[in-house]
């Protein structure tokens, strides 16, 4: 392998834009391993994310990730799907930037708005007192979350909008963009 490229393909963007499903198709597709970040976090601590959450609080989760995203990152030949916030801190982006290729799966906050729009299970997507939001506050919460990551989501080697479409086209589309840049 050439030392300029890389082997190991990062998944980012918002929660429910795609990644945990792309990601293992992606790595069928090219012959690669497939680990999920918020999977291994939950293996390790043996706690649901939002339990992390609502017991031991978001910095906690953000350490534990850290930790995860570094030991990752020492592997190869892996799709990794990152959680919605990995990416939502420099130094996890120097981390994967360093090891990867980050492709970003970019999906419009409406059509996130629908996809988690019934999801119980996202913690960020609560009150403070762990009660879902209404639809208002929902989309407005959805948006600011967006809008404080996109600096760093504009960081990845490739951007897919991943709105309303099959996954094997956008499978496809990923391969096609990062080809020259894992081979």
């Amino acid at each position: 392998m050439h030392k300029n490229k890389k082997n190991l393909i990062y998944l980012t963007g918002f929660m429910g834009s795609g990644k945990s499903t792309i990601a293992p198709l992606l790595a069928n597709t090219l012959g690669y391993d497939y680990l999920d970040i918020d999977t291994e976090i939950q293996r390790i601590t043996g706690k649901t994310i939002s339990d992390i959450f609502s017991e031991l609080g978001e910095e906690y989760f953000r350490q534990v990730e850290r930790q995860v995203l570094y030991d990752v990152s020492r592997r190869n030949m892996y799709v990794i799907s990152l959680g919605g916030g990995t990416v939502a801190n420099q130094n996890n982006v120097n981390i994967i930037k360093a090891s990867g290729v980050l492709v970003y799966l970019k999906t419009e906050p409406e059509e996130i708005f629908h996809r988690m729009r019934f999801k119980t299970d996202r913690p960020l997507l609560k009150t403070p007192e762990g009660n879902p939001l209404s639809d208002e506050e929902l989309r407005v919460r959805i948006q600011h979350l967006i809008t404080a990551r996109e600096p760093f989501y504009s960081q990845a080697d490739v951007t897919i909008v991943a709105d309303d479409r099959r996954i094997g086209v956008t499978v496809d589309e990923i391969v096609r963009h990062i080809k020259h840049l894992i081979e």
